[in-house]
């Protein structure tokens, strides 16, 4: 007897991480996907049978209520000035979709969790960047929905998957770097076992990363 289908959204469906989960997603036979961002052109391959892309706008909510009928599941891979602005919109399309899970990607830092000399670093670097994607995890925070926010270290391209965990807004964080396609496992995974880590607030590191900055920088 077939799998009965999960139907996952992914905003900001060409970012580099999303782009890795996808073909993650694809080995399962029991998901589809709706892959929903402003230039479909920057898509590399789609399997038409599986995905839909959807062109629109993560802070327009009318286009984004429409693209979240029947979603079970969120994954939001947005970026941009404008964050906090589409933290509101994905909450509120979610709400009136009546869709609970949420995987929201952030950034270290937001909450001043970075310890030591890397802090320093990190908060000197991202500098209001910071600001902004602490207000808009504050809308996810803040909502009804059963959210994990994630808090990548320093992304490398590196081929491996290795990652360490620090759970909590103020457990101070590990590590100054971790791979792309280590985000991209946990992810699949949060998406294959939905009620993992609900309502966490995850940093995510390759552990004996710590340093200064990241050792590639």
């Amino acid at each position: 007897m077939r799998k009965k289908m999960t139907k996952i959204a992914i905003l900001g469906a060409a970012g580099q991480i999303a782009q890795l989960v996808e073909p993650m997603l694809l080995k399962k036979d029991n998901i589809d996907m709706i892959l929903y961002l402003r230039h479909p052109n920057k898509l590399k391959q789609i399997n038409e049978a599986r995905e839909k892309v959807i062109k629109g706008d993560a802070s327009n909510f009318n286009e984004l209520k429409e693209a979240l009928t029947d979603v079970d599941l969120v994954y939001a891979n947005l970026a941009g000035a404008n964050i906090e602005e589409q933290a509101k919109t994905v909450v509120k399309a979610m709400d009136a979709n009546n869709i609970k899970r949420l995987i929201w990607i952030s950034s270290l830092g937001i909450y001043n969790e970075v310890p030591g000399k890397f802090g320093e670093w990190n908060k000197n670097i991202l500098g209001s960047y910071l600001t902004t994607y602490r207000a808009a995890a504050d809308q996810i925070t803040a909502s009804d929905l059963d959210y994990t926010i994630i808090r990548p270290a320093w992304l490398t391209n590196k081929d491996e998957i290795s990652y360490e965990k620090t759970v909590g807004a103020k457990t101070p964080f590990k590590g100054t770097e971790v791979s792309r396609l280590s985000v991209a496992d946990y992810i699949a995974d949060l998406i294959e076992n939905p009620t993992k880590d609900v309502k966490a607030n995850v940093g995510l590191d390759k552990a004996g990363t710590d340093g200064d900055k990241p050792a590639w920088y």
